[in-house]
């Protein structure tokens, strides 16, 4: 499969829509996480409501498009979701990722189909989820 395929005008522009969330190191929760097949980065921090949900957030990303289109996807949905929620949601895009299970029901993540033929590719994808997981991790417990 060529990048000219893996790179879809779509996946492109989704790296466009970062700049909505930028880094806002003044929340309270941050994560961190790598992919090291291709060393790309993400940075995450995070406000939760009342409930332990995401609230606010902000975006530090270094990695190919593929990555960043990722960040984006995560970003435009990941409000209102709790910790449990993304774990879940993990677990599922890695099965799908591995040809072991279904698209996941995450909207837009259908625009990254054309990466799963690329395992080089997947530990960007999955770097939001593992970085709003490590900084969810850290979170006090709900009330």
């Amino acid at each position: 499969m060529s990048a000219e395929r893996l790179y879809t005008p779509e996946m492109l522009a989704l790296t466009l829509e970062l700049a909505q969330w930028p880094a806002m190191e003044n929340l309270p929760l941050h994560g961190d996480a790598r992919a090291p097949t291709c060393g790309s980065t993400l940075a995450v921090d995070l406000a939760l409501d009342e409930a332990g949900r995401i609230d606010t957030m902000g975006l530090r990303v270094r990695a190919c498009a593929v990555g960043q289109a990722s960040a984006t996807l995560f970003a435009r949905h990941a409000k209102g979701c709790d910790l449990a929620a993304l774990q879940a949601m993990h677990d599922r895009i890695e099965g799908w990722l591995d040809g072991e299970a279904p698209l996941p029901d995450w909207p837009g993540l259908a625009m990254l189909e054309p990466a799963r033929h690329y395992p080089a590719r997947h530990g960007a994808i999955m770097l939001p989820w593992k970085a709003a997981i490590a900084a969810l991790s850290s979170a006090p417990a709900a009330s």
